[in-house]
């Protein structure tokens, strides 16, 4: 829709709270407004049309999309201002109720964003406005529309959706009634739009979805001849799964990343729970012997791979003898880091029924503990790469940096000096010791003489 006159010259704001999926389809509808006219607002500048992606993962990240609605509204006064995403979705009517909001558009509607905002913007009051009560949404089950979306905020690391929706129904999670049944692209159209990265410039993909392993279900083909088809694409050096549930992770996938042209060995695979009790409770389908084999299962055939591992706390009877035995289970398996979270009571999931609760500050000192052991085993997993040589995709240098960097195929943070030269490029490099707030490893192009004098101006 190139040129659409009711787009044409409006300047936009973005604002995107959440998952790397969310990032992914503002992407993808700051591009669509670009090829209808709209330019994105540059800083400082009053914005014409705002559109907020929400999260509703937990009441915090409710709490968070209601104060960027209100920042947006005040930042750029008389705009016309869209929410869309999982918060929109799940309270639609809150959404519209708060001033300054003119459309709120659930999952289903969110592709068709050009379309209502060409027949309500000509419409649209300007200066202080009252709240919109506008809201299209359609129930869970209804949703059925696979939206594509590809990132592209970095030009080495592009965000491929391949998937949208869960079909599990944990006791603990909105997901569901927030993004739909499962349901993904076609294999054909996810390569074409790999080639198109290619033809940009990138070099790197990761893929993203809701239940991202869970591929296939409205197109009839499976999750790992996707795999296979990327990895014949031309142009992309390095692909990276966000995450995937263990029990989807099969040994099919396992082998062939393993010895595939181009899938990085870094896994980011979800527990929730190290007790089997409280899996039982979650309506998890694995058990922790299940996992503890998958992650056994990795570490045999990629030895030195990146596993990633989210981990919530505070569930809904997570006695303290239960933390205590997923506390204990969690030490003993060989990964490199913990994402924390603690439970948040959602309205309308079934976990609410499920007793007893769990103090506030009490799940504060259960994530502490886990985020203790998820620092040792990242520091770890660090420490024993030094010395070693390995290829990185270099990334730009912050503005007026000195410093760039990028990220080994096992997924390990390194500095260097910066070179304009060296963006998006390949380099095998000697990892050297940690950088000065330990948060990566300083690293030398391979068959580097003088490491000190590389670094001489560095902190």
């Amino acid at each position: 829709m190139a040129g659409n006159p009711v787009l044409m010259g409006k300047k936009a704001a973005y604002f995107t709270l959440g998952c790397k999926l969310n990032f992914s389809e503002t992407s993808t509808i700051s591009r669509l407004l670009e090829q209808a006219g709209v330019r994105a607002a540059r800083e400082g500048e009053r914005a014409d049309l705002c559109v907020i992606n929400t999260c509703s993962v937990t009441e915090v990240a409710d709490h968070k999309c209601r104060q960027a609605i209100h920042k947006l509204v005040k930042a750029h006064p008389g705009a016309f201002v869209v929410v869309t995403g999982c918060y929109a979705q799940l309270k639609p009517e809150t959404v519209a109720d708060i001033d300054g909001v003119d459309l709120v558009l659930g999952a289903e509607q969110k592709g068709d964003l050009l379309r209502y905002l060409e027949e309500r913007l000509p419409h649209s009051p300007c200066g202080n406005k009252a709240a919109a009560h506008e809201f299209h949404t359609v129930p869970a089950k209804d949703i059925h529309t696979f939206v594509p979306s590809c990132s592209c905020g970095e030009r080495t690391r592009y965000f491929l959706k391949v998937q949208d929706g869960c079909d599990y129904y944990c006791t603990y999670c909105t997901i569901p009634y927030a993004r739909g049944r499962s349901r993904n692209g076609s294999i054909e159209s996810l390569v074409r739009q790999a080639q198109q990265v290619a033809e940009e410039g990138g070099r790197e993909i990761v893929l993203t979805g809701v239940n991202t392993g869970d591929f296939g279900k409205t197109t009839g083909e499976r999750f790992l001849d996707l795999l296979k088809a990327l990895d014949k694409v031309e142009g992309i050096d390095r692909y990276r799964i966000s995450s995937i549930e263990p029990n989807l992770l099969t040994d099919e996938i396992l082998e062939f990343c393993a010895d595939s042209r181009a899938f990085m060995p870094h896994f980011h695979i979800p527990l929730q729970s190290g007790s089997d009790e409280v899996l039982r409770l979650m309506r998890r389908r694995y058990t922790t012997g299940f996992f503890a084999e998958k992650v056994r299962r990795v570490r045999e055939l990629m030895p030195d791979a990146f596993i990633g591992v989210d981990v919530m706390v505070g569930m809904r009877g997570e006695t303290k003898e239960l933390f205590e035995k997923a506390h204990d289970f969690i030490l003993s398996l060989d990964i490199c880091q913990l994402h924390v979270f603690s439970y948040s009571e959602r309205p309308g999931t079934a976990a609410l029924k499920i007793e007893p609760a769990v103090r506030p500050e009490e799940k504060h000192r259960r994530s502490q503990l886990l985020l203790e052991i998820s620092n040792r085993k990242w520091e770890a997993f660090y420490a024993r790469h030094i010395g070693k040589e390995a290829e990185v995709l270099l990334e730009k240098a912050k503005p007026a940096g000195e410093l760039m960097h990028g990220f080994t195929p096992n997924y390990i943070r390194v500095e260097l000096p910066a070179d304009e030269r060296l963006d998006n490029h390949l380099m095998k490099v000697k990892l050297e010791k940690f950088n000065a707030d330990g948060s990566a490893l300083r690293a030398v192009p391979a068959g580097q003489p003088n490491t000190e004098k590389t670094w001489k101006k560095q902190p």
